[in-house]
Order: C-alpha cells, then sequence, then structure tokens
C-alpha cells in the first residue's frame, strides 16, 4: 500500500469506530509514536481477512476472539468482544467459543503434562 493509495489515519480509525465501536488504545498510541505501524497492521489485516476470503465475518471474529483468549491478549479480546457487539453475534456463538478456548487450552495442558504422568507411572 503506497501513500498515495492508502486512506488517511482518521479515516482508518473512523473504519475502526464503525466497526469494533472505539478505537484500541495500543493502536491510538503506536500511531501517535509510528504511523506507519497502522498501515502495516492494515496491510496484515488485509493478508489475513482478505475482502473476498472464504470466511464471512462473524467467523473471522469468533476465530480472533478465540485467538485473543488463548494468547492472553486483553486488548485483542476486549476489541474483539466489542466487535462482536457492533456485529450483534448472539451470545450463545460467543459464549460456545469461550468455552472451546477453555476446553483447547485444557487440553494443551494435559497434553503437557505427559512427562509427568509417564513419571507418575514409575512409582
Amino acid at each position: 500500500m503506497n501513500s498515495e493509495q492508502r486512506p488517511t489515519v482518521e479515516q482508518v480509525f473512523s473504519m475502526m469506530l464503525k466497526s469494533m465501536g472505539s478505537i484500541p488504545s495500543a493502536i491510538e498510541k503506536a500511531t501517535q509514536v509510528d504511523e506507519e505501524v497502522l498501515y502495516e497492521h492494515l496491510r496484515s489485516k488485509g493478508y489475513a481477512m482478505p475482502a473476498e476470503g472464504a470466511l464471512d465475518e462473524e467467523t473471522r471474529t469468533l476465530i480472533y476472539l478465540a485467538s485473543a483468549l488463548a494468547a492472553s491478549s486483553k486488548a485483542c479480546i476486549q476489541a474483539m468482544a466489542n466487535k462482536a457487539r457492533m456485529q450483534r453475534i448472539a451470545p450463545e456463538k460467543i459464549l460456545e467459543t469461550v468455552r472451546i478456548v477453555r476446553f483447547a487450552l485444557a487440553t494443551k495442558v494435559l497434553g503437557d503434562a505427559e512427562p509427568v504422568f509417564e513419571e507418575v507411572q514409575k512409582f
């Protein structure tokens, strides 16, 4: 995205407000010190979620929310919770997403503990 074709910071922030209801404070602060961070973030979003992608917006939001929860990214969790509300995603779908992440992380703990189980069996 060259500087002649890209939207202004104000336009990007306006799009964020429309889709998420707020501008993540980390994005705002990063933009204040290095505007290029915003444009790189926008470019990355286009790569990860192209306009003509295979997934619908609701599914993308729920996957992003699940990833944010698994990564413990509070800013992204808040942003996706806001976006889910703006998209009017059914609370049941959001809560099921949370339960799936919880189960995946619990399964990870069991998988990570495999050497522990092997040692306990030796007692």
